[in-house]
């Protein structure tokens, strides 16, 4: 049976008459009385018994407007429950982001959101940019911060891609050590995640050698303490020393190490789910404060 004429079945049953619904509705009566007989043949049986005082529901009838009050009743839960996601005062958004994002850029603007829209549930998974990416695809994730450097990622067919910043490349040595790049090439190096090894071992070769890559980690907390003890020496972006800085370490900008793209990926069109888009409209602004 078709619901919208249960709940019209429902409404008649309501106003007592076929008219009374009908000018209660603003349809016309024979239009009423048309859906009511297609109602019918779909249950099989009368539904209701016309007389000169109105309508009186069969036993069939009876039961039918029993489950039309729960079915209205439904859907009136059903449209205050899309009125809360669309209105914030409810949903939920999932986040995925790599490491120094995680720890710089989204706290903040994950914090602001929640202050605004309390009954939002934002949650975060970190997640380097090629498992990020991967995430948002397979719809584990609606957002996700990722970086490319020197550009934005080039694997993000199909999806939807907000620049957020720019941030330098700096190079990370013991205190006392070499303030350029040519200098480092008998050093023991530190590396990172595939993306930032390559972009590392470019960057060397460009300097004119080959770096010895002996130790390998994404945590740029475990990085500069390794670098601090004199283990090896690396290249960190900036929001990664913004999120920690080893007071045994030195840090040396040059432009020749390059720049990392950070930006916002989802899926096309997802931005107009409120929750979503009030997450994405929240890091926006996080980087600009």
């Amino acid at each position: 049976m078709d619901a919208r004429r249960v709940l019209l079945f429902r409404d008649v049953v309501r106003a007592g008459s076929l008219t009374a619904a009908a000018a209660a509705l603003g349809w016309t009566q024979p239009a009423v009385s048309q859906q009511l007989q297609r109602l019918e043949r779909e249950a099989g049986c009368p539904l209701l018994v016309r007389g000169p005082r109105g309508v009186t529901p069969t036993d069939a009838g009876v039961a039918l407007l029993a489950r039309a009050d729960t079915i209205a009743g439904e859907l009136r839960l059903a449209e205050e429950e899309v009125a809360a996601v669309a209105q914030l005062r409810a949903g939920r958004v999932r986040l995925a982001a790599f490491p120094s994002a995680a720890a710089t850029i989204a706290p903040g603007a994950i914090a602001s959101l929640t202050r605004r829209h309390p009954g939002l549930e934002v949650s975060m998974v970190e997640a380097e940019p090629a498992e990020a990416v991967a995430a948002v695809r397979a719809d584990a994730a609606d957002l996700a911060l990722v970086f490319g450097y020197d550009a934005a990622p080039g694997d993000l067919r199909g999806l939807a891609w907000t620049p957020l910043t720019v941030e330098p490349v700096h190079l990370v040595v013991p205190r006392g050590g070499p303030a350029r790049l040519a200098a480092l090439s008998e050093e023991p190096w530190i590396a990172g995640c595939p993306r930032c090894r390559t972009h590392l071992v470019a960057r060397c070769e460009a300097a004119g050698f080959a770096p010895r890559l002996r130790y390998e980690s994404d945590d740029y907390v475990m990085v500069q303490h390794l670098v601090a003890q004199g283990l090896g020496v690396t290249l960190l972006p900036a929001s990664a020393l913004a999120a920690y800085r080893h007071p045994e370490v030195e840090v040396h900008a040059d432009e020749a190490l390059g720049t990392r793209h950070v930006g916002l990926v989802h899926r096309a069109g997802a931005e107009q789910v409120s929750a979503i888009g009030a997450m994405r409209s929240s890091l926006l602004a996080a980087i600009v404060a």
